[in-house]
């Protein structure tokens, strides 16, 4: 089972982390800082050796937001980054603004050719978004490199409803391909779907170990999880021999905390093994607002 180890960044407004592991002394985890309503992204760099302690704090956004109009002029918000050919791609969610519904998401990409050190934009439009194959908004991402093949478990959503006066987004997780990580082809397989009384699941992080796919995300009720902590975000946990067709099992995620910043949903994992151990990244109260904590897998699944 999880064991948590604590908030190891407490600022408000860090939704969503990513870890690049640089070394065994140091770990980078990308954020996204909310600043009057607009995501910005921004990174810390901590120490696992030394129960996480932070060594820097880069608060300059790394990336721009987008020009007027464009698919991220609202947010550019981390989402899953990938090493591949000495390059490492930092995939992001952009945000704009609708009229119809109060937002819409597209993937976007920044590769860096410096080992991290500055990342430049792919393009000014998103390399995953709405298309014929894909109607609806996409928004988190996670990433393998499998024979050169991309595989990919992503937010998709395509409704939105109103209820008890509230526009309410209804998404859930599909999978798409590529072979360069740029041109992606969604291929309209739903891997983790809503259950009855659940209205959204984001965040898959998917690790393979022992020939089994290994899937963690996080999952609300359709309406009222913004006030009630019982139908708040809780991070669930699936299986799949293919990473197509996944079983729940979600007894073996990650619940709340009797009291403190996670205390009403935790959300937004990010799984990585680091050494011979297996840690997760998350976020607790307020979809970020309480900062970021870390987990240990004490028993291996």
């Amino acid at each position: 089972m999880w064991k948590k180890k604590g908030n190891i960044f407490d600022r408000q407004w860090a939704q969503l982390p990513v870890v690049d592991c640089i070394s065994d002394n140091m770990w980078r985890i990308y954020y996204s800082n909310r600043v009057e309503n607009k995501s910005y992204p921004k990174f810390i760099e901590v120490d696992p050796q030394d129960n996480f302690s932070l060594i820097n704090h880069c608060d300059k956004p790394i990336l721009s937001l987008g020009e007027l109009g464009s698919f991220n002029q609202a947010g550019v918000m981390p989402a899953e980054i990938v090493k591949f050919n000495n390059k490492k791609y930092l995939y992001y969610i952009g945000w704009s603004n609708r009229v119809d519904v109060p937002y819409f998401n597209t993937i976007g990409l920044a590769i860096s050719d410096d080992n991290g050190q500055t990342y430049r934009k792919f393009s000014n439009g998103p390399v995953f978004g709405c298309s014929y194959k894909e109607p609806g908004y996409t928004g988190t991402i996670s990433i393998l490199v499998e024979n050169n093949l991309w595989r990919a478990w992503y937010l998709s959503c395509r409704k939105w409803q109103k209820i008890n006066n509230r526009i309410e987004p209804f998404y859930d997780i599909k999978y798409a391909e590529s072979h360069n990580g740029i041109d992606w082809d969604p291929k309209n397989i739903t891997c983790i779907k809503l259950k009855t009384e659940e209205g959204g699941i984001s965040q898959a992080s998917v690790i393979k170990e022992n020939n089994k796919y290994k899937m963690w995300f996080s999952y609300r009720s359709k309406s009222g999880y913004r006030k009630n902590k019982n139908k708040s975000y809780r991070i669930g946990y699936a299986e799949s021999d293919d990473g197509l067709v996944w079983a729940r099992y979600d007894n073996q995620g990650l619940d709340v905390s009797k009291k403190g910043w996670d205390s009403e949903m935790v959300e937004y994992p990010y799984v990585f093994n680091n050494g011979n151990k297996k840690y997760m990244l998350y976020n607790g109260n307020g979809f970020g607002k309480t900062g970021i904590g870390i987990a240990e897998l004490s028993i291996n699944l």
